[in-house]
């Protein structure tokens, strides 16, 4: 076992059991956690281990609070998407839930103990006016007044501005694609929608992407973004999702990811799934992926980086290097997601408000 691993990642890779911990590290590991956003999670850990009821009291308080917290956002949820079904019936193209909202309506594997703030849907780029009209009508209002980040989103992204309900304060995410527009690897979406799956039963009337392309899209969402506050718990969710693939599935996983373009995220997220949560029967597609090329870059350089900001945003966790990774990290998600001739005068206009406070004229 390397002790020089968090205590929480030593828990994710079952190197240490929940069981064995005293009263300090209990308190260091739940403190990583709810900096992770994988308190609740511990607790299905605990309840795999036969431990609930026989942790300390302080300790179940923890992850009591993070399983009803979960399991009511969870029935919120479900009120909200009644509301949307109702909402967009009778438009030709159904919806298609995105990370945390997929999770949650399909009951997929990372579902359990997780929260999520957004409603990610997707539709066709050509539905969007429709979309947004319907979703105008029931009570979700544009709140970004700005011009220029009205244009940034609607010409640049692959999304429109965040969508807010006038009572309730839910908050809905139109996307048209997974990466923005302006993105070297930008997909097309016509194979993401035509491959995505209808839902059943209360949840009717949406869809979520198929299996493969749900790990393509959290992989992407993960290695393309530049905030790794969170990034276990979104490498946490792509081992959940691996996890159920069989060899021949995680095989043709590659051929997808190269169909879409998305190789190198993927690469990534299948590598640091490996190295960081030890997740095992990975070798032979990563190998599959190597073979096939589209994996470049210097991967001395990027471990150096990715294992150091995939660690859980706590200072027990730093090092002197950390902080310098993430800010490489931050500053390469820029650049894969927008072209110079785009990204420096949006860098300019963003620092001169931060500056100063008010728009440029």
């Amino acid at each position: 076992m390397n002790s020089s691993r968090p205590l929480l990642v030593q828990i994710l890779r079952a190197e240490q059991s929940l069981a064995t911990l005293n009263a300090r590290q209990w308190d260091l590991l739940v403190r990583q956690a709810a900096r992770s956003k994988l308190t609740g999670r511990l607790y299905y850990l605990a309840e795999q281990e036969n431990l609930l009821g026989q942790l300390p009291v302080e300790v179940m308080r923890h992850l009591e609070s993070a399983k009803v917290k979960a399991d009511k956002q969870y029935r919120d949820f479900l009120w909200e998407i009644n509301r949307l079904k109702k909402a967009l019936a009778g438009l030709a193209d159904s919806p298609v839930l995105l990370k945390g909202a997929a999770y949650a309506a399909a009951q997929l594997p990372p579902h359990k103990g997780r929260l999520f703030s957004d409603i990610d849907l997707m539709v066709p780029f050509d539905a969007i006016p429709v979309f947004e009209k319907q979703l105008m009508l029931n009570g979700w209002l544009c709140d970004e007044s700005n011009v220029y980040d009205q244009k940034y989103y609607r010409q640049w992204m692959h999304e429109i501005p965040p969508l807010r309900h006038v009572k309730r304060g839910s908050v809905i995410d139109l996307h048209h694609n997974i990466l923005p527009r302006t993105a070297f690897a930008c997909p097309d979406p016509k194979l993401l929608l035509e491959s995505a799956v209808e839902l059943v039963g209360d949840v009717s009337g949406f869809k979520v992407l198929s299996p493969l392309d749900r790990i393509i899209h959290s992989a992407t969402h993960l290695f393309y973004d530049g905030e790794f506050e969170h990034g276990l718990r979104d490498l946490v969710d792509l081992e959940r999702l691996v996890s159920v693939l069989d060899d021949d599935t995680r095989l043709s996983l590659a051929d997808r990811a190269w169909q879409l373009g998305l190789q190198k995220p993927v690469y990534y997220a299948l590598r640091y799934l490996q190295l960081i949560l030890n997740v095992q029967g990975l070798s032979n597609v990563l190998r599959k992926m190597e073979k096939a090329g589209g994996i470049t870059g210097n991967m001395i350089l990027m471990d150096a980086l990715f294992l150091r900001a995939l660690m859980p945003d706590h200072p027990s966790c730093d090092d002197r290097w950390t902080a310098v990774a993430r800010w490489m990290l931050y500053m390469r998600s820029h650049y894969l997601r927008m072209p110079l001739h785009l990204l420096i005068p949006h860098l300019s206009r963003k620092a001169w408000i931060r500056l100063f406070g008010k728009e440029q004229h």
